[in-house]
């Protein structure tokens, strides 16, 4: 996989870094770290500007972040309400937390989003609660850029200071991509226990 997004980054430059962080947050074929990190890395041999790839990784993000966040919108949450009626024990969700989940992120959605645009794994997927649940335009889009543009400047400056040592940056965030997914994975187990527990109490 590496080698030819090398390949690309070396034949499209700034275009190419833009187009596969687009394609990775709207499908993710290959992930962020892997693309500014080497795009840092032709950064750091003097083949390509360290603030110029900053920019189009975050613009690319950015496009992608918004393509979900207006698909999530136009969705809107209560087109869910009989999918979740139905299968809320599968998805670990009630109505009347759907509904305390509007409030909660009218007042912390916007650190929500900013902090999840960093984190491996998550961040391709706030755009969704995000649009579903109407979070206003300009928060949205201040909270995303800011965060996407850390995410994406702290990955390209990572490949831009350890040169062709692509395995350290492996390394250190690889580990952390594995906790996310097993923190996400265990908390999923745990809600889904818990609620059939309720579920059964209730009856």
């Amino acid at each position: 996989m590496t080698d030819w997004v090398v390949d690309l980054i070396d034949k499209g430059g700034e275009l190419a870094v833009f187009l596969l962080m687009f394609l990775e947050t709207v499908f993710p074929p290959i992930p962020s770290e892997l693309i500014m990190s080497l795009a840092g890395i032709r950064a750091g041999q003097g083949q390509m500007s360290l603030t110029a790839i900053i920019v189009a990784g975050t613009a690319g993000a950015m496009a992608g972040n918004v393509f979900w966040y207006v698909i999530a919108r136009w969705l809107g949450i209560e087109r869910f309400k009989p999918i979740i009626d139905r299968w809320g024990r599968w998805l670990t969700i009630t109505w009347p937390e759907v509904e305390r989940g509007r409030k909660w992120f009218a007042r912390y959605g916007t650190f929500f989003v900013f902090l999840g645009r960093m984190l491996p794994t998550v961040r391709s997927l706030v755009s969704i609660p995000a649009g579903m649940l109407k979070m206003r335009w300009r928060s949205f889009l201040i909270a995303s850029t800011l965060g996407t543009a850390g995410w994406t400047a702290l990955l390209a400056v990572a490949g831009y200071q350890l040169g062709s040592n692509f395995e350290e940056i492996d390394d250190f965030l690889g580990p952390i991509s594995t906790a996310i997914v097993a923190t996400l994975l265990i908390a999923y187990v745990w809600r889904l226990w818990t609620h059939r527990k309720v579920g059964k109490g209730s009856v």
